[in-house]
């Protein structure tokens, strides 16, 4: 497990360095903050409740006190850039997306493809929401982000509300 930790989180390193690169090509700003790298659904020992115990985050990132994460919408909303807060209840966790309100083939078997596609062009987002089989992905399929970081105000606290402008998916 470990070292397949070790070679997401190299995969992600060389796929910031290449955008970096473009961005860089294309405007001349060279200049980055260190990238916020997030690792989800993996195992860690770690203290709590002054034991050494294993906790696997599946579908949750860790929120220490402080400590920066991501918690992405879907496509069309918004996502977010939080600071945990450290809550030993939730052995230090967040959640690490919206999550999913419908499962993948049922999403591609009840949500209308004109309508979701009429969702994302209303926000102004570019994307790739093209056929029956994209629906898996589209908007109606997430649960709603906003109520899903309302619910989770005692684990971490908002830094930044991004707004997604294209999301390619392929």
């Amino acid at each position: 497990m470990e070292y397949c930790v070790a070679f997401a989180r190299a995969n992600r390193a060389e796929m910031m360095a290449v955008l970096q690169e473009i961005v860089a090509e294309a405007t001349g700003c060279d200049q980055f903050d260190p990238p916020l790298d997030v690792a989800h659904n993996h195992a860690a020992g770690e203290t709590h409740f002054f034991k050494e115990v294993w906790v696997h985050r599946k579908g949750a990132t860790r929120a220490f006190v402080g400590e920066h994460g991501i918690i992405p919408g879907c496509q069309g909303s918004r996502s977010y850039i939080v600071r945990g807060l450290g809550n030993p209840q939730s052995f230090m966790s967040c959640s690490h997306g919206a999550g999913r309100a419908l499962g993948r083939k049922q999403a591609q078997r009840v949500l209308d493809l004109r309508g979701e596609i009429a969702k994302l062009e209303q926000s102004n987002v570019l994307h790739s929401l093209r056929h029956r089989n994209d629906l898996e992905e589209a908007p109606g399929a997430y649960k709603d982000i906003g109520e899903v970081i309302a619910n989770q105000l005692d684990l971490i606290e908002v830094a930044v509300e991004l707004q997604p402008l294209a999301v390619l998916k392929g």
